[in-house]
This record gives structure tokens, sequence and C-alpha cells, in this order.
């Protein structure tokens, strides 16, 4: 029996791809790279990607194929290609990147995802590169915070990978699910589905170099923040509370999750949000609807600096409704307070990251 290409080719159109129904050879699946030496025949699948779920079924579907279709005794070496080059190992996702700080609270409703956005539009008014990920995958805001709704990040080939380019706006790279999920609709996933689309956030991403990437995870302690935690080395967490005493006890748990023995990630300090209310008409008055010193007491008792007092004013929730970050006006007494809160940020981290080591990525056991 004498072996030809066609009679591998009609042998391969008898196996369907279970991800579109189409077969090997009607979806261009069968690369080019076929050799042929008497009974010996090789020759590649290609796959979208190197993680294709199909790919262990497929080759062996091939393989059984032509023993069925051309003769049994055909040795056959079938091997997978991909399209798309493999994601980097996780603790190598983002090597442009010098620090990846998370922004994290022990619960919610204190304002995490408002000292975020803020904190990464001052560091970009300090004249460094930014990047704000919004990790909050069951709550983004990052699009509404910033008035982009509406965009729809695209992908771009490069080195062999189809990377998302991040939105760009007041001079920051961001991104969130909130881009690729209908915001009118509740996100219905298990851990799994959150974890890796977190993933694709950060590792399928082009975030090119960054001098500061800003984190802004979800309220309390999940799936999520492991994820972050096996993906990721994360430079620093700041941590922010209001001064009561229930954000302060939820607070102290977000200090131990970092500072776990399996996790070690320095904290670089707290953030005391909604510190004092401050009415426009009377910008020297202080009013502390909601203790006071809370914060400060909590950066003592566990020997951390106090990063900043971000004080309550109407414009920051005006502000953030309308997508301009009060950030942006360095006048304002709230904008001065995260320019303040960024120097803070940025002396903490250059002082991190000269008396303490690399963080590593928290390893899975299996």
């Amino acid at each position: 029996m004498t072996l030809y290409p066609k009679l591998i080719l009609d042998a391969l159109a008898t196996v369907r791809y279970p991800g579109n129904g189409k077969n090997l050879v009607e979806a261009e699946m069968v690369a080019d790279n076929m050799r042929i030496d008497g009974m010996k025949v090789s020759f590649s699948i290609t796959f979208d990607k190197p993680t294709d779920p199909f790919m262990k079924s497929v080759l062996k579907a091939a393989e059984a194929a032509i023993h069925a279709y051309v003769s049994p005794d055909v040795q056959v070496t079938v091997s997978a290609e991909s399209r798309q080059a493999a994601r980097p190992e996780p603790g190598k996702m983002l090597p442009g990147v010098k620090n990846v700080v998370a922004v994290s609270s022990g619960k919610g409703g204190v304002g995490k995802s408002t000292v975020a956005a803020n904190l990464a539009v001052a560091l970009v008014h300090l004249g460094y590169k930014v990047g704000l990920l919004d990790a909050d995958i069951f709550g983004p805001s990052v699009p509404k915070m910033f008035r982009v709704e509406d965009a729809r990040p695209y992908a771009e080939r490069k080195d062999g990978r189809d990377l998302i380019i991040p939105i760009e706006k007041y001079g920051l790279k961001l991104l969130s699910i909130g881009f690729f999920v209908d915001s009118g609709q509740a996100t219905l996933w298990r851990g799994g589905m959150a974890s890796n689309a977190l993933k694709q956030l950060v590792g399928d991403a082009d975030w090119g170099d960054l001098d500061y990437f800003i984190i802004d995870t979800p309220p309390g302690t999940s799936d999520i923040h492991l994820t972050l935690l096996q993906t990721l080395a994360i430079t620093g967490a700041v941590i922010v509370s209001t001064p009561q005493q229930v954000a302060l006890a939820d607070a102290r748990k977000g200090v131990d999750m970092y500072r776990n023995e399996k996790v070690n990630v320095p904290i670089l300090g707290l953030v005391e949000n909604m510190a004092w209310f401050t009415p426009v008409e009377l910008p020297e008055n202080k009013y502390y609807i909601f203790g006071k010193g809370g914060c400060a007491a909590l950066a003592g008792e566990l020997g951390v600096p106090l990063l900043g007092q971000i004080p309550l004013v109407q414009g920051i929730c005006e502000s953030g409704d309308a997508g301009e970050p009060v950030a942006l006006d360095t006048g304002s007494v709230t904008g001065r307070a995260f320019l303040q809160l960024a120097a803070a940020v940025v002396r903490q981290v250059d002082r991190r990251n000269v008396e303490l080591a690399p963080t590593h990525i928290v390893e899975v056991k299996k």
C-alpha cells in the first residue's frame, strides 16, 4: 500500500472538532508539515490556544481515523501546534511592570474603588506610568468611574499572541471585566470562571511598561484574592477603611490575609477614607460623623503607616458618578489629599523595595 497526502486528509476529514463542529480539514486545522515515509506519517494539528480543552481527544481521534480509514499498519505521529503562544507563567506575566499595588478593604462600602481610582490618577499626575485593573469581577466600577462604560477593548497580535489592549483615559491604562459583560445584568459565574477571567485581564493584555500597576480588589477575602496572589508577585497592599469600629475590625482581617505566612505581602499602610465630613460651603470645618482617629490607632497597633486621610465631601461622589475622578482637580481639598496619598505610597514602595526582598507568588500545592 502506498500512502499519499489525500488519503490522510480524507481520513482526517472524518474527525470533527467539538469547538465548532467542523471537520479538521474544513476548519483548516491540519498543518502543512505533513511528512510521509513508507508506512510512516507525521503531521500537526493546529489549535487556537495551547490550553485547548479538546486537544488530547482530537489528537487521539486523528490517529484512530487514519488507522480506521487508511490502514491499521500506518505508524502515525501527530502533534499539536498553537496559533496563540502560551501565556507567561504565574509570576512572570507583567515583565514591564515595576510595582504591583493591591488596594483592598475588609468590607464593602468603605470607598475602596474610589481610593484606587484616585490613587492611580494622582500617581499619573506625579509623572508615573500607571495601569489600573478592576479585579472586582462581580461588581466592576471602573467603567462608570472613568465614564468609559461603552468602551470595548480590542486585541492585537503581538509576539504570537492576541493581546487585549487596555482602554486609556486621563493618562491611565484601564481594564475591567465590566468592558466585556452587560452592565445591566448580574455576573453569575462560578469561582473558577471568575478566576480565569481575571487571569486573562492580567496575562492576556498588553500592559506594557508601567511604574505602578494598581489593582482594585474585591472587598473581603475570596477566590479572587487567592488567584491574584497565585498569579502576581504583589509589591505591597494598601488597606482602606473608614473610622468606624466595624470597618476597622474587617480591615484588620484584610491585613491578616496579606501577612499570612504563606502569603507574605508587605502592608504599605492604611488609608482612612471618609475621615471626616467637610461641607463644600465650609471647607475649614470637620465633622467626624464616623468616629475620629480609628485608622490611626489601628495603624499604630499593627505597626504600619497611616498613608492618608481622605475627607468626605459631596464632590467625591459627584465626580465619580460623572466619570471624572476628584484627583483630577489638584486644587481641591480632596484632590490634594489624594496627591499626598500618592506621594506617601511612592515613599513606602521605595522603602519597601530597599529593605525587603521581592514578593513571591503563592505556590499552589497539588
